[in-house]
This record gives structure tokens, C-alpha cells and sequence, in this order.
């Protein structure tokens, strides 16, 4: 079910800091997911929360009734068991709604206090029977990255025939990823990061390596072997919304969409896309014409070219042909928010880099803000009109949003 109970595919995004979280609960996300310090698989590319953060992600995503994930799904070691422990613990007493897990002794000791369980993909969930084995710890399983969509049906099908429930009595619930970064190995599972560079990507510690131009040598007579593309371990992203009508139709609950390592304008353009996909869907207003506005709106933030994973039977990845971003888009760092007059709903900020006009898109971004976009409106500067401002400026101009000291001021400009 969605955040307002309805009988609906749930959209997940993701949460790298509070600022990406409040673009997520603007967005429309019925819930979020989350790490906390080291233990999860983007410990080292994104910022993470900490222990302390934890009561208030629970209060403002509960304000929105959006459910709350914690992630802690690297490789456990003995000497991190008392971390787990009190890290579950806390979250218990925040009320954050579930963990997602894949290994035993977070999934065993989650259901030992009472905290909902969540299988993590990294454990590789293909088959009706593994479901049905998890199903004694958990209530909501993420399936393989590389099943396709009849697969995907064949399980969700097989749970309602087989009356498979979960330790809450409710049916288990199937969770796939709908939209953003693919790596190369099975689900997530690399050694390549931990063979160069000893930082392990199953202890969140992945340096990416696979995202580098490569060539090929014979070892014997020192030939290089010519290959069309120098990317050849950099797979395109991951995007299910050209036949996200397909993939509410196998009877999957969750849609998860990666990417807590990007920032919170990413997480706005993309979780605001798919809710309407999702809404047009349920609306019967879901049609290629659409699709094709949706896209063009997707293509504006990161990523590095678009296929549809496994979902439709290929048999081979797609890979990146070029290093980075393909979006249309680019943000270019203007200033940042000095003050806010509430009652005249005027905007004051301090231009520290470029130059920005009236009618340049702007984009403010903040852990309590969120994500903000407009065209700038006529402001003024030491309280005369103006239509350019540059470093040095302060200016000023009416906005209905409030904004505050730790907001960051951009401009959207053509990649």
C-alpha cells in the first residue's frame, strides 16, 4: 500500500542526507531508505545520517505518513556486532519503520527486539522457495536484479497462490528496483574495488573502478585487442518507465529507486516523474505519448544513458559509452540564503560565483528546504531594481517558499 493506504505500487526513494529526504516527502515517495554511518553499501559514496538523526527522520517522515528503511546490508564481522545492536536498538526506539538486511546476524537480532525485516538484494532472492524460507524473518523481500518481469510474476503469483506470509500474518511483499545505477557484478556483489584498491564494495566502500576506460592486452605478445568501447564494465542505468505498466502488472509492492549518492534534485526529478507514471497508471492515463514527456524529464539529471536491466529478457547489459553524466542538464553554484522576511515572502541571498539574470531557471536545494525550482523573478540589489547580478551581490526578490542560511543557490544551464 502507498502512504495514503491505498492498494497501489509503493514508490521508494532514496535518502543520502535530509536534504534529499525532504525532496523525496515533496516528491510524493511513500517511503524512504536510508543509511546510518558505515555499515550499509554507500558508506563511502554517500553522506549518511548518524545515530542522532534517526528521531528526526522518523518525526518528519511520520508528519507525511512516509515509512521509514534503514539500511544495513554490508558483510557483518564480530567486531560489529555491538554496533548493530545499538544501531537497531535506537532505531526501534525512533520508530523507524523497518531494517533491510542480507546478513543473518542483523536479520536474527532485528527479529529478536521486534523490528520489521527486510531482505536486501544482495542475498540474491530468485525463487519461490527462497521467498518462502526468508518468510520466517521477514515481511518484504527485494528480488535478483536479473530476473526478468515473467519471472518477477511467476513469484508474486506463486506467494498469493501459496498463501505466503510473513511473521506480521500479512502476504510477503516483492520489492524491485525501478530506476538508477546498475553495477557489472550480481546484484551488487564485487570484488573488483577490494582487488585494486583493498576498499571493499560489500562493506560500502566501493571506489568504482568499473566506471574507468579499459583496454585489453594479450599478456603472450603484448597485443592490444581493439574493442568499440573503452567503458566496457560501466553498465547504462537502469529505467523502468517505458513499461512501468508491465511491471505494476506482475503484482510487485514496492518500486525502489537508487540513487542515494546523487543529489536531492535528482531525487526530486525522478521520484516527481515516477509518481506520475504511477498516478497516470491507476488513472488509465498511462500512454507512449506520456512516456515520451517523462523521459525528456529523466534525461535532465544524472545518468549515464537509460535500458530496461533484465526485466525484458536480454540476455546482454548495455554499456556506458562515455565517462560521467549523459543529462541535459547541469546545476552551476550561484550563493546561498542569508535571510527570509516572512511576512513580505522576500528571499535574500549572497551571490558568491558567476552571474545569474531575470528568467534564468534557478534551483535551491537545503536539509529542511528540500528542493526548489523556478524562474528567477525581477529582484533588486541595495534595494534597486536590476535584471543581472554578479559576485558580491546581495539581491532580493518575493518567493513563496521560505528559505534559510544553509540553502544553496544554482542555476540550470545546458550540459
Amino acid at each position: 500500500m502507498n502512504r495514503n493506504g491505498e492498494d497501489r505500487i509503493e514508490l521508494m526513494a532514496p535518502a543520502g542526507g535530509f536534504d534529499s529526504m525532504q525532496a523525496a516527502l515533496d516528491a510524493g515517495a511513500d517511503s524512504i531508505y536510508f543509511g546510518v554511518e558505515q555499515l550499509n553499501m554507500r558508506a563511502k559514496s554517500s553522506i549518511n545520517f548518524t545515530l542522532e538523526d534517526l528521531e528526526e527522520i522518523a518525526q518528519r517522515c511520520g508528519e507525511k505518513n512516509v515509512r521509514t528503511y534503514l539500511t544495513l546490508n554490508t558483510i557483518i564481522y564480530d567486531h560489529d556486532l555491538s554496533i548493530i545492536k545499538t544501531l537497531l536498538n535506537r532505531a526501534k526506539e525512533a520508530g523507524i519503520t523497518a531494517v533491510i538486511a542480507s546478513d543473518q546476524a542483523v536479520i536474527h537480532y532485528a527479529k529478536t527486539i521486534g523490528v520489521e525485516v527486510h531482505i536486501s538484494t544482495q542475498l540474491n532472492i530468485t525463487n519461490i522457495e527462497t521467498v518462502k524460507f526468508y518468510s520466517l524473518f521477514a515481511d518484504t523481500m527485494v528480488l535478483s536484479r536479473e530476473l526478468s518481469l515473467g519471472q518477477v510474476k511467476k513469484i508474486a503469483d506463486a506467494i498469493k497462490k501459496e498463501h505466503v506470509v510473513g511473521p506480521a500474518g500479512n502476504l510477503i511483499e516483492l520489492e524491485i528496483f525501478g530506476h538508477g545505477a546498475l553495477c557489472m557484478a550480481v546484484s551488487g556483489k564485487c570484488y573488483m574495488s577490494l582487488h585494486t584498491q583493498n576498499s571493499s564494495a560489500n562493506r560500502g566502500a566501493c571506489v568504482q573502478n568499473c566506471r574507468r576506460k579499459y583496454k585489453v592486452i594479450d599478456i603472450e605478445d603484448g597485443h592490444e585487442l581493439e574493442i568499440d568501447n573503452e567503458y566496457i564494465m560501466s553498465p547504462k542505468d537502469l529505467c523502468t518507465l517505458n513499461f512501468l505498466d508491465q511491471v505494476i502488472d506482475t503484482g510487485v509492492k514496492v518500486l525502489k529507486i537508487e540513487g542515494r549518492a546523487r543529489a536531492p534534485e535528482y531525487v526530486a526529478r525522478v521520484i516527481g516523474t515516477y509518481k506520475e507514471a504511477i498516478d497516470a497508471y491507476y488513472e488509465g492515463e498511462f500512454n507512449q505519448e506520456r512516456v515520451k514527456t517523462w523521459m525528456g524529464q529523466l534525461e535532465t539529471v544524472y545518468n549515464r544513458g537509460f535500458w530496461s536491466g533484465y526485466y525484458l529478457g536480454q540476455e546482454m547489459g548495455e554499456w556506458s559509452d562515455k565517462p560521467g553524466s549523459l543529462a541535459t542538464q547541469k546545476k552551476v553554484y550561484l550563493g546561498k540564503g542569508v535571510h527570509y522576511f516572512s511576512k513580505a515572502k522576500i528571499a535574500h541571498f549572497k551571490i558568491e560565483s558567476q552571474t545569474v539574470k531575470v528568467g534564468d531557471e534557478i534551483l535551491i536545494t537545503g536539509p529542511t528546504t528540500g528542493v526548489v525550482e523556478f524562474k528567477l523573478p525581477p529582484f533588486r540589489i541595495d534595494d534597486k531594481e536590476a535584471t543581472k547580478a554578479e559576485r558580491g551581490d546581495d539581491i532580493t526578490f518575493e518567493l513563496d517558499q521560505i528559505i534559510r542560511p544553509s540553502d544553496k543557490l544554482y542555476k540550470m544551464v545546458d550540459a
